[in-house]
């Protein structure tokens, strides 16, 4: 190489390591090393269920990056990880069901043990829905459906292939609450001289039998539940039947009757707002996660869409955590200063 060119070189490489930063690594330049205020992990319980996986993921990656906090998850089934919770081996729950919480949470909220932090999605649902091409639509064969009061209308369009006199309600998962529940509600309608009964043995027969509908454009009236990854892909697509408004009196005396076939009255279904829940003495021990955990909300539809995610690309809760982070900055900005915020930003 020449002297002119062997200089050249030089000036190249030597302005190369003179240039500025990228805007990304200038953010992390100036971004301080969070300090957490634990000396210990922050430990979750580790239900064995893809939306409290999913929350999991997205707290504790929050926790790392944003407020630079060890982290784990213990896995186990949900008295147990109650009981841990009480005692303070378990710090942090990302979803209790109010509807349905077990005797071990209760006493420990009695006790004073354990604490509902704040508010994770305020609007779990259930209910019975139907494909929107079936009831919109000049040609839609249902047109008008929008009631279980309607249902008598249009069985045939519902036709059981095993009794063709009856249309196919596709219930719950056989030996589950809401199967008995909605087994009910068939005799409580009047729907069960209309409709058999068909209960899947597994949520994956009955998430199979309603996405091949779907993608069929065939018809299918079905029970489901959100937040779920099979809401979540359908959207608006699935349409809820209208049913008599909730009632307390009336739902508590449905679910304590014994005999399905005396049911005469039911409503719709109790939207269910589910709770962080946490040990006591952590929370007075760590304000300033407490305050994160208290700000931390989102909503059937959001966690729906995300499980979603998770099904389409066969992917673990903390990738669907990551995919949550990078797409859904305006929601998780609003639970943490803008400080925290910018170091998970830059983690990402």
């Amino acid at each position: 190489m020449s002297p002119t060119r062997m200089l050249g070189a030089a000036l190249l490489c030597a302005s190369l390591f003179a240039s500025p930063l990228t805007p990304l690594s200038a953010a992390r330049a100036q971004q301080p090393a969070p300090s957490c205020e634990l000396a210990h992990p922050v430990v979750f319980a580790g239900l064995d269920y893809d939306s409290n996986a999913f929350h999991t993921e997205v707290a504790r990656f929050i926790l790392e990056h944003g407020y630079g906090c060890a982290t784990d998850s213990l896995p186990g089934a949900l008295v147990p990880l109650h009981n841990g919770m009480r005692r303070g081996e378990v710090h942090v729950v990302m979803e209790v069901w109010k509807s349905n919480t077990p005797e071990s949470w209760r006493e420990g909220l009695a006790e004073g043990s354990l604490v509902e932090v704040g508010t994770n999605f305020p609007d779990a649902s259930e209910g019975w829905y139907v494909p929107r091409y079936l009831i919109e639509g000049e040609d839609a064969p249902a047109a008008g459906l929008r009631s279980v009061a309607d249902l008598p209308k249009f069985k045939d369009v519902f036709r059981d292939p095993e009794e063709p006199a009856k249309g196919r309600f596709l219930n719950c998962i056989a030996g589950w609450h809401c199967e008995a529940v909605n087994t009910k509600k068939l005799y409580a309608y009047g729907l069960s001289a209309h409709f058999t009964n068909f209960r899947p043995g597994t949520g994956a027969a009955l998430n199979a039998a309603v996405e091949s509908a779907f993608k069929r454009k065939r018809a299918v009236l079905f029970y489901h539940w959100g937040p779920t990854w099979l809401l979540g892909k359908l959207g608006d697509q699935a349409v809820k039947l209208e049913e008599p408004p909730f009632d307390a009196a009336t739902w508590k005396a449905l679910l304590e009757l014994e005999d399905p076939t005396q049911a005469t009255a039911a409503t719709d279904f109790p939207v269910v707002e589910v709770v962080i829940g946490a040990n006591a003495e952590f929370i007075r021990s760590a304000p300033t996660l407490a305050a994160f955990l208290a700000a931390y909300q989102t909503t059937s539809a959001q966690v729906s869409a995300a499980l979603a995610w998770m099904q389409d690309n066969d992917a673990r809760a903390d990738a669907a955590a990551r995919h949550f982070l990078s797409t859904q900055d305006a929601v998780w900005t609003q639970w943490v200063p803008p400080a925290v915020a910018a170091r998970v930003k830059a983690a990402l």
